[in-house]
């Protein structure tokens, strides 16, 4: 295996990350939190177009660990997991609470996974169906953080 290829194994499972045993999207999840952080505090049209371009670069990671791997959304490919959590953050201050209920948001929705995102998980192929609905469960988690935000 080529360098090449060792990055995009090494991105794509979160630097390992994904290797851990039981629950590698719980911990792939995590690993989305601090950059986050990081993102909170640049600004919403800073966050949006590096989380968009992380969104893209991701896409084609996943693309090529599916395909160097030689399994579909191999569960060791974390890369998905953790663009999600930063479309749930996306915009939101970074406090305690947001980080701790975007996580759990994300992650419930993640495993749900609402519509569409169980249809784009099954029927688009390569690294577009493999973030894409994790793109979806970040958007509709997002939203949950806003209401509650409204609410309290």
């Amino acid at each position: 295996m080529n360098l090449r290829d060792r990055a995009v194994l090494l991105l794509a499972t979160g630097f390992s990350v994904g290797s851990i045993p039981r629950a590698p999207g719980t911990f792939g999840s995590l690993l989305g939190i601090p950059v986050a952080w990081g993102l909170a505090e640049i600004g919403l049209g800073a966050t949006a177009g590096i989380v968009a371009a992380l969104i893209l670069c991701s896409v084609w990671i996943a693309g090529e660990a599916e395909r160097l791997l030689g399994r579909k959304d191999a569960a060791c490919i974390v890369i998905d997991e953790i663009v999600g959590v930063l479309v749930t953050l996306a915009g939101m201050p970074a406090t305690p609470f947001n980080l701790a209920a975007g996580f759990v948001a994300f992650r419930v929705l993640d495993i749900v996974k609402p519509f569409p995102a169980r249809y784009l998980d099954a029927r688009v192929p390569g690294g577009w169906g493999i973030v894409l609905d994790d793109v979806v469960a970040g958007i509709y988690s997002n939203v949950l953080l806003r209401i509650i935000a409204l609410l309290y």
